[in-house]
C-alpha cells in the first residue's frame, strides 16, 4: 500500500493539477488587458522573467490585487511562470488589468488560476501527503494484524 501511494505521489500527482494553473491569457508590460474573472476560479497573476524586476499592477472596478506568499511556480510550454498576485473580485465580471515595470528585461505577465486552488496545486505538499497516507494505512494495518494474532495466540493458549 505504501509503495503504491508513494509511486502515485511521486509520478502521478505533481504534473496533474498544477498544469491547470498556467496562465491562459498573457500580456506585455504596459499593456492593458480585459480579463474575465470568476471569484470561484480563484484567479491569479503570474510573471515570467529571467531577472528580478520591480513591477506595479492595477485592476479596475471593485476587484483588488493581493500579494501571494511563497514562490509558487508552474511551467507551461517551456516558460516558468511565477505566481505573485491573486485577484480578489467581489463578483463575476470583466476587469481591466495593467502591469508595468521599469526594467529593460524581457517580461511577460499572465492570468491563470491560483496554484493553491488547483488539484495537486500545493506544490510539494500533495505528493508528500499521499505517500504519508499510504504509510499511515500500512502502519495501522500492521498494528491491526499484530493485535489480532496476539488475541488468537492467547485464545489458543487458553483453550489448548
Amino acid at each position: 500500500m505504501f509503495v503504491a501511494c508513494a509511486a502515485a505521489g511521486v509520478f502521478v500527482l505533481p504534473g496533474g493539477g498544477v498544469a491547470g494553473a498556467a496562465p491562459t491569457r498573457t500580456f506585455a508590460s504596459g499593456e492593458s488587458v480585459t480579463v474575465p474573472v470568476d471569484p470561484a476560479d480563484k484567479p491569479a497573476v503570474y510573471i515570467a522573467s529571467d531577472t528580478p524586476i520591480t513591477y506595479e499592477c492595477s485592476i479596475t472596478g471593485q476587484a483588488r490585487l493581493a500579494r501571494t506568499t511563497g514562490t509558487e511556480a508552474v511551467t507551461s510550454d517551456g516558460v516558468v511562470w511565477q505566481q505573485f498576485l491573486v485577484i480578489n473580485a467581489p463578483a463575476r465580471g470583466e476587469y481591466r488589468l495593467t502591469c508595468v515595470d521599469d526594467e529593460q528585461a524581457a517580461v511577460r505577465y499572465g492570468v491563470g488560476r491560483d496554484l493553491l486552488s488547483t488539484p495537486g496545486g500545493v506544490s510539494g505538499l500533495l505528493p508528500v501527503l499521499v505517500p504519508a497516507a499510504g504509510l499511515l494505512v500500512a502502519v495501522a494495518g500492521t498494528v491491526f494484524v499484530l493485535i489480532r494474532r496476539n488475541i488468537t495466540r492467547k485464545h489458543l493458549a487458553v483453550t489448548g
